[in-house]
């Protein structure tokens, strides 16, 4: 009898562990080490010619055996050949397009990506790359854009604080046979709800500081690849000095121990929580790919298995940045902090005029990025409503 495949539940309990090579231990140890001593000058110099680094230690920036473990599983998880890690979120979105971005290039890059990404994307003209930045519901309408110097196209879908969710193989299938490497911010989904290479995708870039490690305790990124573009990713990394801490490395692994659970409990605590905001005074919307009113609520349905804990709340328009702070200021339970992922709920101002291209939020409110964390449900609600009940007297006209 043929044993069926394990599923990805399964797969997150035992993805890159082999416990009868640590003795029967479940966990493999932390490897803190940089010098790597050989038997001989031969075996030196075999190591040496390795251009990828990976056929046996060399020296601790090229990995250890937790760093290989951490890059097996997640490689596994997300249906890729080979993982590279990185020492942050951004490290990760950096190397991956610096892999394969070239002075004279134009690249195109979702209008809706993670603020540092278009940051860094808009510092690439310092180095001859043109970035063009793209309506994210373009679609299969990728190809009016693309010209003959166009090198790669950088998507995220859901898209940072506004939560667009893109067409994803409408993209990829544009884009594949026209030789344009197509790379994918996949930290708000994760592998537990998305694979984007079975979409068609070449890249998949993780803030593994988020629900990768889902401890608030960490700082890590991760790429994965395909066959193809784990060569000039991981050369890419070697070039850059990319490497991420045995510590950062080992939580990363143990976090995706749990990963299914915690997802499971996030896109509960999340969707209850945005479909009773959408219903609170003063609310204009709430941007939630899982709730049917959403733009994209289709496309989610169609390429994700589940939704995470962050979604936008959006204001009335009639609230100006006064109001916000008074918002703010009296939630308890919510923390004021960046990032998401991790056990407790966070909330932070948002501003999509700044940060978008023009006109793109134009007479619309003000914006807030909340992730429901693990805390009480009611507990939430009743310190979220506390918090817009601060409105108020800060209301300006209706329009």
């Amino acid at each position: 009898m043929t044993r069926r495949q394990r599923t990805t539940a399964t797969g997150f309990v035992h993805a890159g562990s082999d416990p009868t090579r640590r003795h029967g231990y479940v966990n493999p140890p932390v490897h803190r080490a940089s010098t790597v001593l050989y038997e001989d000058v031969a075996e030196m110099d075999v190591s040496q010619a390795d251009p990828l680094k990976r056929a046996m230690p060399v020296y601790g920036r090229f990995g250890t055996p937790t760093t290989r473990a951490f890059e097996d599983a997640l490689a596994e998880l997300e249906g890729g050949y080979a993982s590279v890690t990185t020492c942050s979120g951004l490290a990760a979105v950096t190397t991956a397009v610096l892999a394969y971005a070239r002075a004279g290039d134009h690249i195109l890059v979702s209008d809706s990506v993670y603020v540092p990404t278009r940051k860094f994307c808009d510092s690439l003209a310092g180095l001859g790359v043109e970035t063009e930045y793209y309506d994210p519901g373009a679609g299969e309408a990728i190809g009016d854009l693309i010209r003959p110097r166009t090198r790669l196209v950088y998507l995220e879908s859901p898209g940072s604080t506004t939560f667009d969710v893109q067409d994803v193989p409408a993209i990829t299938a544009v884009c594949r046979p026209r030789g344009i490497v197509t790379l994918i911010d996949n930290t708000w989904a994760t592998p537990a709800f998305c694979r984007p290479l079975d979409l068609g995708a070449d890249v998949v870039v993780h803030s593994a500081t988020k629900y990768l490690t889902g401890h608030a305790d960490s700082i890590l990124g991760a790429v994965v690849c395909t066959e193809d573009s784990f060569t000039p990713v991981r050369q890419a990394a070697i070039r850059l000095g990319q490497c991420a801490g045995a510590d950062d490395v080992y939580l990363g692994l143990r976090g995706l121990r749990t990963l299914g659970v915690r997802m499971r409990e996030h896109q509960r605590q999340a969707t209850e929580l945005a479909r009773w905001a959408a219903k609170q005074p003063g609310v204009a919307r709430v941007l939630h790919p899982a709730l049917p009113e959403h733009p994209g609520h289709d496309l989610w349905l169609r390429d994700f298995s589940g939704a995470a804990g962050p979604f936008g709340l959006e204001l009335e328009p009639r609230f100006g940045p006064e109001a916000v702070d008074a918002v703010l200021g009296r939630l308890r339970l919510f923390g004021l902090g960046h990032s998401y992922g991790g056990y407790e709920s966070l909330v932070v101002p948002t501003d999509p005029v700044a940060h978008r291209l023009p006109g793109t939020w134009a007479g619309r409110g003000p914006l807030l990025r909340v992730h429901a964390g693990f805390e009480d449900l009611d507990d939430l609600k009743e310190d979220l409503a506390a918090g817009l009940a601060a409105l108020s007297p800060h209301a300006g006209p209706s329009r």
